[in-house]
């Protein structure tokens, strides 16, 4: 006997890349599939996205992209961003704003900032950034006596999240572990891929984790984007790996 779970994350409205990872999911397959937010900004089938997640009713977190359109916060520039990556952030968030169903956007305002579950005897806690904000970044190299204590508070074994749109699995030194599943629509990672978490808990041997890399067609995006109001600097970083 076994439970098989998926967790997507970071879709930014790339919906080609979420249908091919949706796909891949069917063939794992999986019981049940969580997602970790981000649904919205970078490219234009926002509306699209969201309509998916809610018509397989994937129990979802709110990202920080989310939370943004959801109750229209303001748009501050980050200092990792040169001045074009800047302007670019800026008019796609405005335009998700502008285009976005009423509906849709009521959801993102619903959406909670944390899902738990118990399985294979450990406590699993999913979050988009981390334990304590969706916009804090947890890198591989983050501090682990700062995640020690994160989970230790939190009472979880496991923590899954996104945000960083690189993933990478993390056993820290008490046992516990941190999870990226990296980012279905807007990869960081060299080889462009979609990429999402299988996990596979099994009644007599433990728990397998498999970040799972599925490509799809990236030109078709990027033909998207330039055809949109989203700004070609997005076009332009997902044709830098084709």
């Amino acid at each position: 006997m076994e439970k098989r779970i998926a967790v997507i994350s970071d879709i930014h409205g790339n919906l080609p890349a979420l249908i091919a990872v949706l796909e891949d999911i069917q063939h794992f397959p999986a019981d049940i599939i969580y997602c970790l937010g981000d649904l919205t900004d970078a490219a234009p089938w926002h509306n699209e996205v969201i309509s998916t997640i809610r018509s397989l009713a994937i129990p979802t977190i709110m990202g920080n992209h989310d939370e943004r359109i959801a109750f229209d916060h303001p748009v501050h520039p980050l200092s990792k961003h040169g001045p074009e990556e800047q302007a670019a952030r800026l008019a796609a968030i405005n335009y998700t704003k502008a285009t976005i169903t009423a509906d849709n956007k009521m959801f993102l305002s619903h959406l909670p900032h944390h899902i738990r579950f118990e399985a294979g005897g450990k406590h699993f806690l999913l979050v988009h950034g981390s334990a304590d904000s969706n916009d804090e970044y947890l890198y591989d190299t983050h501090n682990a006596a700062t995640l020690q204590q994160m989970l230790s508070q939190q009472q979880a074994d496991i923590m899954v999240c996104g945000h960083t749109h690189i993933s990478y699995l993390r056993t820290l030194p008490d046992g516990k572990q941190v999870i990226n599943t990296g980012s279905v629509g807007r990869t960081k990672e060299q080889d462009g891929k979609a990429t999402y978490l299988q996990i596979v808990i099994h009644e007599d041997t433990g728990i397998q984790y498999t970040l799972r890399k599925v490509t799809y067609n990236i030109k078709e995006t990027a033909d998207g984007i330039r055809s949109s109001e989203i700004p070609d600097f997005y076009a332009d970083l997902l044709e830098k790996i084709i």
